[in-house]
């Protein structure tokens, strides 16, 4: 079955960063846009990051603009999302999701139109 799995989450102190990745089993990312999703606890997913597969259009929420970066190798099937600047309220769930698209440079921001979902990757902010 096609999937996305997630890596790169662990515990770091306030002021830390990541480097979460996204890889594809089972397809190719190419042609797929990418979206980065976080649940913490107790509280619903929401959207953090986008990438179309061009890697020509990202966009990010506004609570991590500034310390987040988006992009892509198509090549290596893979994504990145590096976070800066962690902090405990960024402690969540990460969850990369792809969705199909004939436009190289569309984004999704409805969770509800993807196709793949990984397990998703914890990050802990805490010092």
């Amino acid at each position: 079955q096609p999937h996305v799995v997630e890596s790169g989450g662990g515990l770091v102190q306030p002021g830390g960063s990541l480097t979460l990745s996204c890889a594809a089993s089972g397809f190719t990312l190419e042609n797929y846009a990418i979206g980065w999703f976080r649940q913490a606890p107790g509280k619903e997913r929401e959207g953090v990051s986008w990438i179309s597969w061009s890697s020509k259009t990202t966009y990010y929420k506004e609570f991590v603009k500034g310390r987040a970066t988006i992009s892509r190798n198509n090549a290596a099937n893979t994504v990145w999302l590096r976070l800066d600047g962690l902090q405990p309220e960024d402690t969540a769930v990460y969850y990369c999701a792809a969705v199909y698209s004939a436009y190289p440079d569309y984004i999704e921001g409805d969770q509800r139109h993807y196709d793949y979902w990984g397990q998703g990757t914890q990050v802990t902010v805490s010092g």
